[in-house]
């Protein structure tokens, strides 16, 4: 009898189909980083930006919660010293004294990118980290909504759509990579990173995952 449970139990922690686990009323979208100084400057920007567009429409179509990161790093000198090593070899200089400010506040790269503003019934969560989940209230947005699974579209693939996948998973949360409507830097970097989420979570391109939802719908 106790096997019997246990059986039943763990079936229950899964769902059986993909549409399922896109249920709308249990599915939130993440959208990651559509700024100008970042998604921006993604290497298949114009595909990315017309599947995202297409994402994003299809949920408000279904209702599905729909969540921005916005990034924006404090002044240089809080600034913690790990940050500050990445901007010197993005930045190319050999001290921090040298580094350039980056994505302060008010600045254009922190901009969205045109037609790409949140709506007003969206969440929209400042970040300076590369995930969502780090220092900001998503987690308890989250689970206050009932949500169990997070699409998640955006730049860059490598860093913060992999960095808030893989804390998605650490949290309880199903994590679906829409990798039509995802870019990086290059793309060997993306396909690096596809790779390895693709051995850890989910990975979709928008026309399935806009199906999913439509199915939901009808049913």
């Amino acid at each position: 009898m106790r096997r019997q449970m246990n059986e039943e139990f763990l079936a229950n922690r899964v769902p059986a189909s993909f549409a399922e686990f896109l249920d709308p009323g249990k599915t939130a979208l993440i959208m990651w980083d559509f700024q100008k100084g970042l998604a921006g400057r993604s290497s298949n920007v114009e595909s990315m930006l017309s599947s995202a567009r297409r994402l994003v429409d299809a949920a408000d179509e279904a209702g599905i919660f729909v969540v921005w990161s916005r990034h924006i790093l404090p002044p240089m000198e809080i600034l913690p010293g790990p940050w500050l090593l990445w901007l010197m070899k993005k930045q190319g200089v050999d001290r921090p004294e040298a580094l350039k400010p980056t994505f302060q506040a008010g600045s254009p790269e922190t901009e969205f990118l045109p037609g790409f503003e949140p709506s007003a019934q969206h969440l929209v969560l400042e970040k300076s980290q590369p995930s969502l989940f780090f220092e900001t209230p998503l987690d308890s947005r989250l689970k206050a909504l009932g949500i169990r699974t997070v699409v998640i579209a955006g730049f860059a693939t490598d860093i913060g759509v992999e960095f808030t996948a893989r804390h998605a998973s650490a949290a309880g949360y199903f994590s679906i990579i829409a990798e039509d409507a995802t870019g990086s830097h290059t793309p060997e970097a993306h396909e690096r990173s596809i790779l390895f989420l693709k051995s850890w979570v989910q990975v979709a391109n928008t026309s399935e995952v806009i199906g999913a939802w439509q199915t939901s719908r009808k049913a």
